[in-house]
């Protein structure tokens, strides 16, 4: 009824890394059991057997031995248990071999059944285990369908076959267009089974960590740990901020993130369509660190108030619209990077703030 081809099979696959092997076969043997039951009797206690060295199928209904018999079925009494084998006792269990010859039918159709289900769910298992694994790193999908302010794509991935996923309109750049047939790199943000089983899969290109993960793709530096990124503050599509240090003197931090000619960071900057992107060098001296902070802006003086983590910044006075920068975005990420509350001053006002705040 089930033939070594079939075993043969699941060796194949198996090696392939498709399925559970053991897994298929106590599953195929559950299924025939409960066939078993359903097509002769509920009732009876039945374990079946696959032996793959023949390729033969054994069921086996079990009774107990007991005094009384009340249920047929399930039991058997101890003068006939005798007749079998003298050295039965009461509550040993006593084993009879069925015949498959009329049950190859039921047999066959369940170990369909089972083989397919068991692939598909091995398949959604291995599927969400992959990229459960790549959660929080960047890939690259194919727009296949745009749905009003929802993107679908299919990921390519190293491991698993088909993917979907889902961009929704907060992780999108603003500004980029997207059309069907594009192939886009992505951030995967979040995965996990739907009520199916299935892979759900969440991606971004909004997500600040879509652009560290991207200066880890350019900067060997980072991948290798000479150069950490501290913080990474990000508008999508307008801005990011990001602080870099090395513990080792010899690095230029901001200098390997920029690349020689700004080729490096070029390349960052090109995959995100042209948004602005500031590599600021990360220090203890807090006033130091702000006036980095409101970079492409130089910033002449910084004060600082511990107390409140409050800080004045003054600037040039051509410099003051680019310190602040459009709508407050400037400054807004140079607050979030730091973590101090940033007033910037232009530098016709700061003589007379000073000496008030003194």
């Amino acid at each position: 009824m089930i033939n070594r081809d079939f075993f043969l099979a699941l060796n194949q696959l198996e090696n392939e890394g498709k399925i559970d092997k053991d897994l298929v076969i106590s599953s195929l043997e559950t299924a025939i059991a409960q066939a078993y039951k359903k097509e002769y009797g509920e009732g009876r206690n039945i374990i079946v057997q696959l032996n793959e060295s023949q390729g033969i199928i054994r069921i086996i209904a079990y009774k107990t031995v007991v005094e009384t018999v009340e249920d047929p079925e399930k039991e058997i009494s101890l003068e006939d248990a005798l007749k079998l084998k003298s050295t039965y006792k009461i509550g040993d269990m006593v084993g009879d071999e069925i015949s498959t010859k009329d049950f190859s039918r039921i047999v066959a159709q369940s170990a369909k059944q089972v083989f397919t289900q068991r692939i598909g769910d091995e398949n959604k298992r291995r599927t969400l285990e992959d990229l459960s694994q790549k959660e929080g790193e960047i890939v690259t999908g194919m727009i296949r369908r745009i749905d009003g302010d929802t993107i679908y794509l299919e990921l390519t991935t190293s491991q698993t076959s088909r993917v979907d996923a889902i961009m929704l309109a907060a992780d999108q750049i603003k500004g980029e267009k997207y059309t069907v047939g594009t192939a886009l790199k992505v951030y995967i943000k979040n995965v996990k089974p739907d009520s199916k089983g299935r892979a759900q899969v969440l991606v971004s290109r909004a997500h600040k960590d879509f652009v560290k993960r991207l200066f880890e793709m350019e900067v060997p530096e980072i991948k290798a740990g000479l150069v950490k990124i501290r913080k990474i503050v990000r508008e999508a599509g307008y801005r990011t901020k990001l602080a870099v240090y090395s513990d080792e003197p010899s690095v230029d931090a901001v200098g390997a993130c920029i690349g020689q000619k700004g080729v490096r960071i070029n390349a960052v900057v090109q995959e995100l369509h042209g948004e602005k992107i500031d590599v600021i060098g990360w220090c203890s001296d807090q006033a130091l660190y702000i006036a980095r902070s409101l970079s492409p802006a130089q910033v002449t003086m910084v004060k600082v108030n511990e107390e409140d983590k409050t800080s004045i910044a003054i600037v040039p006075d051509e410099k003051l619209s680019l310190a602040i920068g459009k709508k407050g975005l400037n400054v807004r990420l140079a607050a979030k990077l730091t973590d101090w509350r940033i007033d910037v001053k232009p530098m016709s006002a700061a003589a007379q703030l000073l000496s008030e705040e003194d």
